[in-house]
Formats: structure tokens, sequence, C-alpha cells
């Protein structure tokens, strides 16, 4: 079997330094995001090392869980499970790839646009499919369809 993500391997490591630190945050955290990798590696027809990207991947979405749960019990006025996943979506977010400032993003739009040469909101697919892969786990698909639909709109 192929050699295991160095990322894999970081959440391995800081997972023992959280147990013995005694960090309940941290490691109940750190154990989730290594069940949801695992969960990851065992989907589909073959089991598979996943490599450093798509865990990046799966730490993304669980950050995302943890967002969207947040939100949802701060406004059911649940602040102590709001704070408890904004806690956990900290952990995993030390783990993801800086996210892109909205100047960064929009010049990554522009250069985009002007590669693909789209014009017309119709074309937001050609310069999505050129777009991808620049900003793959900087930014959320959201905010990026978002910029390019502004960008393609004006």
């Amino acid at each position: 079997m192929e050699r295991m993500s160095a990322l894999k391997d970081k959440l391995k490591a800081d997972l023992t330094a959280s147990m013995k630190s005694k960090d309940e945050v941290r490691t109940r955290t750190i154990r989730m995001a290594l069940a949801a990798v695992n969960v990851e590696e065992v989907s589909g027809k073959t089991a598979r090392e996943l490599s450093d990207d798509e865990v990046v991947k799966v730490l993304a979405k669980e950050a995302k869980k943890r967002r969207e749960a947040a939100e949802a019990f701060g406004n059911a006025g649940r602040a102590e499970q709001a704070q408890a996943e904004l806690d956990e979506q900290a952990v995993l977010e030390a783990y993801l790839p800086a996210q892109l400032s909205d100047e960064e993003l929009g010049a990554l739009v522009d250069e985009a646009v002007a590669e693909s040469g789209a014009s017309g909101p119709q074309a937001m697919g050609q310069v999505m499919k050129v777009l991808n892969p620049k900003v793959a786990g900087r930014a959320e698909g959201g905010r990026v369809a978002q910029a390019v639909r502004a960008r393609l709109t004006a």
C-alpha cells in the first residue's frame, strides 16, 4: 500500500499530544476528523489511502458542518453548544490551508475569466472549471461561485 498522507500522520501525532495534555476539545475534534478520514478511505468499491489534498477536502467538509451547526445552535438560542461547535471548527481550520482574501479571490476570478475568454452569466461553468483547481481548499465553493457570478454580470 502507498505512503500515508503527511497530514493524516500529523493528525495522529497531534491526537496523541492532545490526549497527553488532556485537551478534551482538541482530542474530541481530532478523533472525529480521523474517523471522517477513515470513513472516506473505506467508502467506494475498494479501501484506499487518501492523499493530502483529499484529507484537506474531508477536513474542510467537517469544518463547514461545524460552522453550520454553530449557526443553527446560535439561532436556536443555545449559545453553549454553538461555542462548542465553533471551538471544534477552530481546531479543524488549523489543519486547512489559509483561506483566500476577497481581493485574492477577485484577482483569481479575473484571471480565470480572461483565461477562459468567457462573458455573460451563461459562461459561469467554463470559468469555474478553470478556477476550481486554483482555489481548491482555500475558498468555499459558494463564495467562489458568488464572486464569478458577480464578475460575469458586471
